[in-house]
C-alpha cells in the first residue's frame, strides 16, 4: 500500500484502519475495552498533529508534536495487546503496528529538527 506523503491524511487513515481492525475482533470484554482505548489514542495522533500545524509558536508546535508522539506510543501499546490476544487477526494488526512505528519515527524526526 502506498502511504500518502501528507501526514494529516496518513494519520487519518491510520485512525480509520484501527477502527476497521477493531470491527473484526471478537466482542470479548477485553477487546471492547482495549479497542475503546485504541480508538481514542489512534484518533489523538492525528488530531494533535493537526493542532501542531495550527501552532501558536515553536514551543506550542513542539508540545503538540510530543503529545501526538505520546499518543502514537499509547496506540502501539493497545495494538500490541490486541495483537497478542487475537492471533487470528495478526495480519491486520501487523500492518497497523508497522504503520504506528513509522508514524512515531516521523514525529520524532520532526520534533528533533524543530527543536534545533
Amino acid at each position: 500500500m502506498n502511504k500518502p506523503y501528507n501526514l494529516e491524511e496518513r494519520t487519518f487513515l491510520f485512525a480509520k484502519e484501527c477502527r476497521n481492525y477493531i470491527r473484526t475482533l471478537p466482542k470479548t470484554t477485553s477487546n471492547l475495552e482495549d479497542g475503546k482505548q485504541l480508538i481514542r489514542s489512534s484518533g489523538s495522533v492525528g488530531a494533535n498533529y493537526i493542532e501542531a500545524n495550527e501552532k501558536l509558536g515553536d514551543k506550542d508546535l513542539i508540545f503538540r508534536l510530543k503529545i501526538s508522539r505520546k499518543e502514537a506510543k499509547e496506540s502501539k501499546f493497545w495494538l500490541r495487546l490486541l495483537h497478542e490476544l487475537n492471533p487470528d487477526q495478526k495480519t491486520l494488526s501487523d500492518s497497523l503496528l508497522f504503520e504506528i512505528e513509522e508514524l512515531r519515527k516521523i514525529l520524532s524526526v520532526i520534533i528533533t529538527k524543530t527543536s534545533k
